[in-house]
């Protein structure tokens, strides 16, 4: 039962990296010696594959943007009933008692791209750290990675959360946001569109670092210890449908993390003079979490559609797609693995 368990534990995206690097150096003295294996770094990529553009290239950020885009407005088009549902349940929880008896009356649009700034702060970072730091600290990177993206990419996104919201949870003030925008801006000024600001961040931030961060950890995961063989002997299709599983793990532990401040985002824009902590006080532990089993059914498909079209726009463009990170060749040295 324990041995069972031990592995399980080092599975752990936020396991100690001095413990990890033990770990990895242990496994690599219990392989067999034979032709020196491929290693490649956070940002390397295989040289055996002709690309479009160059890794970390404005190229490269311009089409990772394109590629989020894609993904979140394809995926968001898919989804958008359940995302309502889940609203109006939280702001009006005995009108909407189901996710069923909710459907028929909700409608929802919306979309976010913050792909292409996570491949420039992960880049950026992971520079700035070093190779063997930014593997070494490969979980804290993508975590500040995805959380700088989210804190730039909510700046622009709150006017049109605030106005979504309003629409979404006040059938009757506005039918587009062409409508809800001046008539907010007249009632209560610039304020009605950045108030919820900071429970955005709340939400969002946390989500992005675990859509991110654990979407990375779980690749790295299944290529350890459930895919068969290498990434380098998987197939494009193959190695597709590990973005998708790893996409919707990612998705699950997102929807649990950031569903509390969601519901507070969510009253909090449909209501005029309130604060975030009066909103959180009024809801109570199980009030923010009403709604979650339809947020972890819409962000669980979502993330994982997201992943997989985030990918497969990779794939059709030819750009670098780095395996999941391996140990540097220098701590190799230090940890006398390589003569």
């Amino acid at each position: 039962m324990f041995s069972s368990i031990a592995p399980l534990a080092r599975l752990n995206p936020f396991y100690a990296p001095h413990l990890q690097l033990v770990q990895d150096g242990v496994r690599k003295r219990q392989e067999p010696v034979g032709p020196p294996a491929t290693r490649r770094s956070l940002a390397a990529a295989s040289a055996d594959e002709e690309y479009s553009c160059e890794y970390g290239s404005l190229k490269f950020y311009a089409l990772c943007g394109f590629g989020g885009v894609l993904s979140c407005g394809l995926t968001h088009t898919a989804v958008v009933p359940l995302d309502l549902v889940k609203c109006r349940m939280q702001v009006d929880p005995q009108k909407y008692k189901s996710i069923f008896n909710g459907f028929s009356v909700t409608i929802k649009e919306d979309g976010l791209c913050k792909f292409g700034f996570y491949e420039v702060f992960k880049i950026l970072y992971g520079n700035l750290l070093g190779e063997e730091n930014a593997y070494l600290w490969r979980t804290s990177l993508y975590l500040a990675a995805s959380a700088s993206a989210e804190f730039f990419a909510d700046i622009a996104l709150a006017p049109m959360e605030a106005a979504k919201v309003r629409i979404q949870t006040q059938p009757g003030y506005a039918n587009t946001l062409r409508q809800a925008v001046p008539k907010m801006f007249g009632e209560e000024g610039i304020w009605a569109f950045y108030k919820g600001v900071a429970p955005l961040w709340m939400r969002q931030i946390p989500y992005t670092m675990m859509k991110f961060a654990c979407f990375e950890r779980t690749v790295e995961a299944l290529y350890k210890y459930v895919v068969p063989k290498p990434r380098s002997e998987c197939t494009k299709a193959e190695q597709l449908v590990v973005t998708f599983v790893a996409g919707y793990i990612a998705g699950v532990f997102c929807a649990i993390v950031s569903h509390p401040a969601d519901s507070v985002v969510s009253v909090l824009n449909k209501e005029k003079g309130s604060s975030a902590s009066q909103v959180l006080v009024r809801l109570g532990f199980r009030g923010v979490w009403k709604g979650l089993f339809a947020r972890i059914i819409m962000i669980g498909t979502l993330t994982a559609l997201q992943w997989f079209i985030y990918d497969s726009v990779k794939v059709y463009f030819r750009l670098p797609r780095p395996p999941p990170p391996e140990m540097p060749e220098s701590l190799k040295k230090k940890l006398g693995l390589t003569e």
